[in-house]
């Protein structure tokens, strides 16, 4: 394998990693965001209720922020299409899709890094490893 496919391998597993994590991450804090729009606009809680969760939509803000940043880092090492670009930003605007979108990113980048590095060599009893 040369350096530049062990490069892109070592970086794109890296960035998926941390993509990964915060897929999670805006995903939970969006479920969170919705409960607090539902106290907030449905339920018309009163200044004693809000004052514990005025919080959370700057939270996700920022978290949302940091999210981007993850897509277009795995994005680009991944020298994806536009298309996986627009779907893995949508993940964390739309409840509950970070977690499909978070699962199919994963899998293709999964096979593409595969695809990078080659065949495994097998070992010794003529397996091949899958847990490279």
């Amino acid at each position: 394998m040369s350096t530049t496919t062990e490069d892109l391998a070592g970086k794109g597993g890296r960035a998926l990693r941390r993509y990964r994590v915060m897929a999670w991450i805006t995903g939970v804090m969006l479920l969170i965001l919705v409960v607090e729009m539902v106290i907030k606009y449905v339920l018309q809680a009163g200044p004693e209720v809000m004052r514990w969760i005025e919080w959370v939509p700057f939270v996700h803000g920022w978290i949302y922020v940091v999210y981007l940043v993850t897509v277009v880092d795995l994005w680009s090492t991944m020298r994806w299409g536009y298309r996986r670009l627009v779907a893995m930003i949508l993940g964390g605007v739309v409840p509950v899709m970070s977690f499909v979108v978070e699962r199919r990113v994963h899998e293709h980048a999964v096979r593409d890094l595969a695809a990078v590095r080659g065949p495994e060599p097998a070992d010794d009893e003529g397996l091949t490893r899958l847990d490279a």
